[in-house]
């Protein structure tokens, strides 16, 4: 009773996107799944139901045998009002005193706090700090709890109000706010917009996006001087969730093609050499029935 009560209804802030679909977070052992190339695709696919920042409330906690499910905003499956449930009947049949919204989405999520067996028996604040790689419950502004999840550099950079080369839309927007001005260009094949902030006698800044990053900052000052960037100055690229197969070292007994006797080819060394290619064996004549012609095998 006090984990329901103490988390129900609560007002937190999001560290942490959430997809769109019926698949929301996973937590264990302070690792969130899923991560780095599997968020990112499934954001691409489905869209963001929370993006880092934003601000959401708890609408349910159910407490199972191994975990503690947390729906935010609803959840992800759209649910049915108690009158919705309720039809009149008459000689006609019956129809619900309330018709079902079929163009109402449901636009919450979830996280699943998972433990090895059982759920142990920890005060609601330490559930709290259990949660804090995704929800962000001690923060008390949005931009508090979304800079907690960007780098320092640009974190340093919002803080002053100033734009980085590779900053994304979300970045730019914390650090400049909306732009007054925004025109829409088209540089050969590429289409881009130009954020305009600022007007004479102050500087101005011309801030290009391309798609969801910013590609080139030029400030134009009072004195009548120019200043352009256009060179990266933060990466933002998500950090490959898993290794690849060809990083990992050859077992020792790892199967082969090779006949018994037949000796072990070289294997590509440091300096680059090439494996040999193994040639093709020869075809295996075998003698037809009733002497007719030899098929042969490969």
């Amino acid at each position: 009773m006090d984990l329901i009560r103490g988390f129900d209804a609560e007002l937190v802030y999001i560290r942490t996107p959430f997809p769109m679909g019926k698949v929301g977070l996973t937590l264990k052992d302070g690792v969130v799944s899923p991560s780095g190339e599997d968020l990112q695709r499934l954001m691409a696919l489905w869209g963001p139901a929370l993006k880092a920042g934003d601000e959401a409330r708890i609408t349910a906690v159910v407490i199972k045998a191994d975990r503690i499910h947390f729906e935010i905003n609803g959840g992800p499956i759209k649910k049915k009002k108690w009158y919705q449930h309720i039809e009149v009947g008459g000689a006609t049949g019956t129809s619900p005193i309330a018709p079902n919204d079929q163009n109402a989405n449901p636009r919450g999520t979830y996280v699943d706090l998972v433990f090895d067996h059982y759920v142990p028996d920890l005060t609601p604040q330490k559930f709290k700090d259990l949660l804090r790689p995704v929800l962000d419950f001690d923060a008390k502004s949005a931009l508090e709890a979304y800079l907690d999840t960007v780098p320092p550099k640009v974190k340093e950079a919002i803080q002053n109000h100033q734009v980085l080369v590779g900053m994304n839309r979300e970045m730019l927007i914390y650090a400049k706010g909306r732009p007054p001005k925004k025109i829409r260009e088209k540089d050969g094949e590429i289409d881009y917009e130009e954020w305009i902030y600022g007007e004479p006698p102050q500087d101005v800044d011309f801030v290009r996006m391309v798609g969801d990053e910013v590609v080139r900052v030029e400030t134009m000052k009072v004195d009548g001087s120019k200043t352009l960037r256009t060179a990266k100055e933060v990466s933002l690229e998500p950090q490959p969730s898993v290794a690849k197969a060809s990083d990992q070292p050859r077992p020792a007994n790892a199967p082969s093609l090779r006949r018994p006797g037949e000796p072990e080819p070289d294997r590509p060394t440091p300096t680059g050499t090439k494996t040999p290619v193994l040639q093709q064996p020869p075809p295996v004549s075998n003698p037809g029935p009733s002497g007719g012609p030899n098929y042969s095998m490969y």
